[in-house]
């Protein structure tokens, strides 16, 4: 596939999975942008813009952000491109979001590629998420609000009720593939790009 090539990849997996560091390296050896609207919306957050004050709330209590702030979000980003060469990390996250990215890759021409779903086990994720929280005090910056242990375990919950039907989803589309997220960074990165051959 060459870089004029449209090619839609989305990540799927709980969060603390790795799915941010793994689509940052295959975004950066394929040639791909990562849309992260987890990173969109915390930049909402810190700038203070109108959205920012929308959404923090509903961040900080580790809920998920309404489906049309986010698929609008997404349709402006994806309005910008002549070729649809991303990944998507963090979205979508419900049924709707997924049926509604449909629409908008398809309106492209650009319909999903690859969707590969990290697998991690419950209490590994939650050592991850907390761990990133402490590593981020210890070296002076700010924590992320869901990196304490009460709210990753909440967002465990969340993610396994609404993201279960995406798996169905994708699964019925015949795109996606599981990745053992256990093991070093190298090992998953190499399943990830396997899965895709």
């Amino acid at each position: 596939m060459t870089q004029t090539e449209n090619k839609v990849v989305v990540f799927l997996g709980p969060p603390g999975a790795g799915k941010g560091t793994q689509a940052e390296r295959l975004a950066a050896e394929q040639g791909l942008t990562k849309i992260s609207t987890g990173d969109i919306l915390r930049d909402h957050v810190k700038r203070d813009t109108e959205l920012g004050q929308q959404v923090r709330p509903i961040l900080d209590a580790g809920k998920l952000v309404p489906d049309d702030i986010l698929l609008a979000l997404i349709g402006d980003t994806l309005a910008g491109m002549q070729t649809v060469r991303v990944i998507f990390d963090g979205f979508p996250r419900t049924l709707p979001q997924a049926e509604g990215l449909d629409t908008l890759l398809e309106e492209l021409g650009a319909p999903v590629n690859h969707v590969p779903l990290l697998e991690v086990p419950d209490e590994l994720l939650i050592e991850r998420i907390v761990e990133r929280g402490r590593q981020a005090a210890a070296r002076g910056e700010s924590v992320r609000s869901d990196d304490t242990e009460p709210v990753a375990r909440h967002r465990q919950e969340v993610y396994r009720v609404q993201t279960q039907p995406l798996i169905d989803h994708y699964a019925a589309g015949g795109n996606l593939y599981h990745v053992d997220g256990v093991g070093s960074m190298d090992e998953v990165y190499r399943r990830i790009v396997e899965g895709m051959k």
